[in-house]
């Protein structure tokens, strides 16, 4: 096993859930106090308390359901996001990060427009000096319009810019 593969415990299954913050924060502090890692606090609890085999415990499964959705506003964390790192060495890795998308580029180079068309490099290419695919030379290196190209692959005409009335045509 490398170092950048996680260690898996045998006979688990991943489980990705939002809570309320509060309860995270209770749950991220027990952690920390325990010198414990969340997963071994939870397998805990769940072992504990959710027995849904038996009518007794579904009827208290239903019953923390009904507690948990009266009295506990959903909490947002903004754009938050709670990261959880699994390292080689068990230890125990908690923070936060923002994470915001970045938007998709104005403006694409010859690799990118291959791997936006799922094509090789060279049918792009090939493409472009033919007059085919819409895109500009600039030097050795080719450039090409994001929209323009998602135009040309629906078959659209590209919109031209309007003119202000009155303008004169050369």
């Amino acid at each position: 096993m490398s170092a950048a593969e996680p260690r898996r415990r045998p006979d688990t299954s991943a489980l990705f859930v939002r809570i309320p913050t509060a309860e995270a924060d209770k749950l991220d502090r027990a952690a920390f106090e325990l010198k414990a890692a969340k997963q071994d606090l939870v397998t805990g609890l769940v072992a504990r308390y959710v027995d849904p085999s038996s009518p007794t415990g579904l009827e208290a499964l239903r019953h923390l359901r009904a507690e948990a959705s009266s009295g506990a506003a959903h909490s947002s964390s903004g754009d938050r996001r709670r990261v959880t790192v699994e390292t080689a060495d068990d230890a125990l890795a908690i923070g936060r990060h923002s994470f915001r998308p970045l938007g998709a580029p104005d403006v694409l180079t010859l690799e990118q427009v291959a791997d936006l068309l799922e094509v090789a490099e060279e049918a792009v290419e090939a493409l472009a000096e033919e007059g085919e695919l819409p895109g500009r030379k600039i030097g050795s290196d080719w450039r090409f319009s994001r929209a323009a190209v998602l135009a040309w692959l629906g078959h659209e005409e590209p919109v031209a810019p309007e003119r202000p009335s009155g303008a004169e045509s050369a």
